[in-house]
């Protein structure tokens, strides 16, 4: 009779299967993934979903009340706003536009961050040492401006657009990639595995890439998801001032905009965009704790 099969350690997992074991352990960090799932599924599947245009206006029904409330209907769920446009179309459709801002903003920060980042490591000479002190001097320099006030500054420059916005926000975000990215591989440089690349012959671009970036990527894939969070709360704020998104777009930060006025008669119109920032920034924060865990292994459990 055969012996049954000895359960496997953690030293016999897949690296993936390791990752997800330790991911899972943080109850908030699975949840947060999951409403994240949902509310990503909603924005790529909106023109399915949604159930009218976020533009079109019923002229029939303004400012009319959620389906819970008095004088509500099933026929708008969550009511509409003061130009008769369905809510809850809106809120589908500005999560497509929130989160592209939010990916946008990462994707576009994280490259020039490796980029500038390792351009500093690399950096020899004079003109390298220059190049080093150019470069973390500017970004030392955006920095010591409040994010949001120097946002604003862009925009005011550049004027209000979507397009913009992102802009904005990128040159925003980017220091914290560019610092980081600096940071961990200056930490890396010094150790056996690189000084064997070197004595190896191992071209620099070869070794800054292909050797030294891949032990640099934990902190930046966690920055990158709490990147994303923050991406969205810059340009809701920037939406909020009338700088971001401009109406009839739906963004949740306009939304706000736009329903401020009737924060007392109908106080549904500021809570639901609202709810829908806070939900998303939230769950992506657990999703970027469960991250953390997962890839320190100082954190993991044996």
């Amino acid at each position: 009779m055969a012996e049954p099969a000895a359960p496997a350690t953690p030293a016999d997992r897949s690296p993936l299967a390791a990752f997800w074991a330790a991911f899972s352990e943080n109850r908030g960090a699975v949840l947060g993934l999951t409403v994240l799932a949902v509310i990503v599924l909603l924005a790529v599947l909106a023109n399915v979903v949604a159930p009218y245009s976020p533009n079109e206006q019923f002229r029939d029904a303004v400012r009319a009340s959620p389906f819970w409330a008095d004088g509500g209907s099933s026929r708008f769920l969550l009511g509409t706003d003061s130009l008769g446009r369905d809510m809850l179309s809106r809120l589908i459709h500005g999560a497509r536009i929130s989160l592209f801002i939010g990916v946008a903003v990462m994707g576009v920060s994280f490259v020039l961050g490796v980029l500038l980042g390792l351009a500093c490591v690399a950096s020899t000479g004079p003109l390298g040492t220059a190049v080093d002190v150019v470069v973390t001097r500017t970004m030392d320099l955006i920095m010591a401006v409040p994010g949001l006030v120097l946002a604003i500054l862009v925009v005011a420059v550049l004027g209000p657009s979507l397009a913009n916005t992102i802009v904005a926000v990128t040159i925003v975000a980017l220091p914290r990639y560019v610092r980081l990215v600096r940071a961990s591989a200056l930490g890396e440089l010094g150790k056996d595995y690189v000084v064997a690349a070197r004595v190896a012959g191992v071209r620099l671009r070869r070794l800054l890439f292909v050797t030294v970036l891949p032990n640099c990527l934990s902190p930046l894939i966690v920055q990158a998801a709490l990147g994303v969070s923050d991406a969205i709360l810059e340009a809701a704020a920037l939406g909020f001032l009338g700088l971001g998104a401009q109406p009839p777009t739906a963004e949740w930060g306009t939304m706000l905009a736009d329903a401020r006025e009737f924060i007392r008669s109908n106080p549904w119109l500021v809570t639901m965009p609202g709810v829908a920032i806070l939900v998303t920034v939230v769950s992506i924060n657990l999703m970027g704790d469960g991250l953390r865990d997962a890839l320190d292994p100082k954190m993991r459990r044996s």
